[in-house]
């Protein structure tokens, strides 16, 4: 019996494997393809070279280096899309967006949980409703609505992530929250807390494995997200990464791939490293939970 386990567990584990390795190979093409020429991420995109093996070892390092661009693809990737200057846009409106939808979200799940009426059902269900409607419904409201309001800017592009990241973060804070002891905020207020003091002190550090969740889920959104800055922000003063990369796109349809490869590059860089570091947090933060009292 155990060995038929052993057996099935090392078979599962080679399926997830060759799975993983399915996800992952696209970014491998694009991480090799950013140093490679134009003319030869079309004619050999998943190789390192034009030239055989069998032809000698000469010729194919000399195919190597016909082949590669180098780093000239992500110099070209910088300085024809200005890329620092949108990599600050993009890293300002992603950190401000995560931080006041984490916060604001939190104490609205907290206020939801522990203040039962029919407004906070109101708006649970609000915020439940907003996940269910499709952005291209109110696309078009939201660009008239945004330029009344003056929001075609990093700082007004923050509050209009917060109204569309809210309700999964409501949802997701609320059902986190219905598991801790309320006797624990109650302690707090009989050591004189008042609800903030409760809220910064006793539930926002409780609701850290949470957090952490919601924070890499909407960063990879907002990190990622062309057709809300596009359709709100100033695109001739503030280009975040994915508009920066689409002005790649030349007149005629050409494309600078080799360019175009090398700013995907950049592009993923970041939150990939994010993910990572963030991984392990969400790991220790749902075991604590699992034998939370």
């Amino acid at each position: 019996m155990k060995h038929k386990k052993k057996t099935t567990d090392r078979l599962i584990s080679i399926i997830i494997a060759i799975l993983s390795l399915a996800w992952v190979a696209p970014l491998l093409v694009v991480i090799l393809n950013s140093f490679k020429k134009k003319a030869y991420i079309f004619k050999n995109p998943f190789g390192i070279s034009s030239k055989p093996l069998s032809s000698g070892f000469e010729k194919w390092s000399h195919g190597i280096e016909k082949c590669f661009a180098g780093l000239l693809n992500y110099k070209n990737a910088l300085n024809k899309t200005d890329m620092l200057r949108s990599f600050g846009w993009s890293l300002m409106i992603t950190v401000g967006s995560v931080v006041l939808i984490v916060l604001c979200t939190s104490m609205c799940a907290w206020y939801i949980t522990r203040v039962r009426n029919v407004i906070t059902k109101g708006i649970y269900v609000l915020c439940l409703f907003s996940m269910i409607v499709p952005f291209q419904m109110v696309m078009f409201t939201l660009s008239k609505f945004a330029n009344i309001l003056h929001l075609g800017n990093p700082l007004g592009i923050i509050f209009v992530y917060l109204g569309f990241g809210a309700g999964l973060a409501v949802f997701m804070f609320t059902g986190f929250v219905k598991t801790i002891p309320i006797e624990i905020e109650e302690a707090a207020y009989i050591d004189g807390c008042t609800p903030l003091q409760t809220y910064f002190l006793v539930v926002l550090p409780i609701l850290k494995p949470t957090a952490i969740t919601v924070a890499i889920l909407e960063a990879m959104w907002i990190w990622n997200d062309y057709l809300l800055p596009s359709l709100v922000l100033n695109v001739n003063k503030y280009r975040t990464i994915p508009i920066a990369i689409q002005y790649l796109k030349q007149s005629h349809g050409q494309i600078d791939w080799g360019a175009m490869m090398a700013a995907l590059v950049i592009a993923i860089f970041p939150i990939v490293v994010f993910y990572m570091i963030c991984q392990k947090s969400i790991i220790q933060g749902v075991t604590a939970g699992a034998v939370k009292g």
